[in-house]
């Protein structure tokens, strides 16, 4: 049986998709349906025609425009995978102009061309897909939240030479509600986690290790989709940005080794803040890092080191029924 490989490039409001056949042959050019579920729905009644082939859809991860069309999917059981657009984009090559059109074609072709090393995806459970939102929306309020600080403090020091105690009431008003918000968004992530047995087992095993906190930890829950995406703790680090490269062509090119700016940064920040803490509180790392600084390391280069070993750690207590042993200096 042949694959037919099913180009899909979406935005907010529709999609375009194209029919390309493992022999390189565009069965169907281009469509665009709706991003409803009426859309959908047509689309698959066109996919239902090609009974003959092995459908593989492809599409970009495009975060919430494609939620619903990968549920959708995993309702019907149809084999689909989100590829990176970053990937997608430096694997056209040169070009000239875009379309959504064009661009569905660019992902059919690209699935045809690496087959192999498509992967299935499948979806988070619902408690997952709920936490990501969760922690989405609690970056987003503490964003917010920074800039009333702000805005407080440049409005306090104007109230030196004019009045501005209504605008400043009104600030202080909006940081409480805004600390309000945050508070009881973390308890219903805590809540959320308790409410799975798998969910609140790898919780508890990676807050044991020595400077993760509740929202490390559930953001590397989310990430690794509960440690099953991601089962080598190495290629999380990569996937955070905390992997050091080398850097170096034939024999006169040698740059120094360092992290690559391909990377999840908000990991990476939060893995970085979990660092400082532990060097506060773990001997072991403490003395590392105090040792590693002796030795004229880079304090940042120390820092980055020590959140990976916190990456290496989670993973090997998530993965082992062994508790987290704090060892001494």
């Amino acid at each position: 049986m042949k694959n037919l490989f099913i180009g899909i490039d979406i935005s907010k409001d529709v999609f375009d998709y194209c029919f390309l056949s493992e022999d390189n042959e565009l069965l169907i050019p281009k469509g665009q349906k709706p991003n409803t579920v009426k859309g959908i729905n047509e689309l698959c009644k066109r996919i239902s025609g090609f009974s003959d082939y092995a459908i593989w859809i492809c599409m970009e991860h495009t975060g919430y425009y494609g939620y619903l069309l990968a549920f959708e999917f995993s309702k019907r059981n149809l084999r689909y995978s989100l590829l990176n657009p970053l990937e997608m984009k430096h694997s056209v090559g040169l070009t000239r102009g875009k379309t959504d059109m064009i661009d569905a074609y660019r992902i059919a072709s690209f699935a045809l061309s690496n087959m192999h090393k498509l992967k299935p995806h499948s979806l988070p459970t619902e408690q997952l897909q709920q936490l990501k939102v969760f922690i989405s929306m609690r970056n987003r309020y503490t964003k917010i939240l920074v800039q009333l600080k702000n805005g407080l403090k440049a409005c306090q020091i104007a109230a030196k030479t004019i009045d501005l105690s209504i605008q400043i009431e009104e600030n202080l008003a909006l940081i409480k509600q805004q600390e309000q918000a945050i508070t009881n968004l973390d308890k219903q992530m805590l809540e959320l986690i308790n409410s799975s047995g798998e969910l609140k087992e790898s919780f508890r095993k990676a807050t044991q290790v020595i400077g993760v906190g509740p929202l490390t930890a559930m953001k590397c829950i989310v990430e690794t989709d509960n440690f099953n995406k991601f089962t080598d703790g190495r290629k999380f680090s990569c996937h955070c940005g905390l992997a050091p490269f080398e850097y170096r062509s034939g024999s006169s090119v040698r740059a120094k080794t360092r992290t690559s700016p391909l990377s999840d940064k908000s990991l990476k920040a939060i893995f970085y803040k979990a660092a400082g803490t532990a060097i506060q509180h773990d001997p072991q790392l403490k003395n590392y890092y105090n040792r590693k600084l002796k030795e004229g390391k880079h304090k940042l280069s120390v820092l980055n080191a020590v959140a990976n070993k916190l990456v290496l750690r989670i993973f090997a207590v998530v993965q082992r029924d062994e508790p987290f042993v704090k060892f001494s200096a």
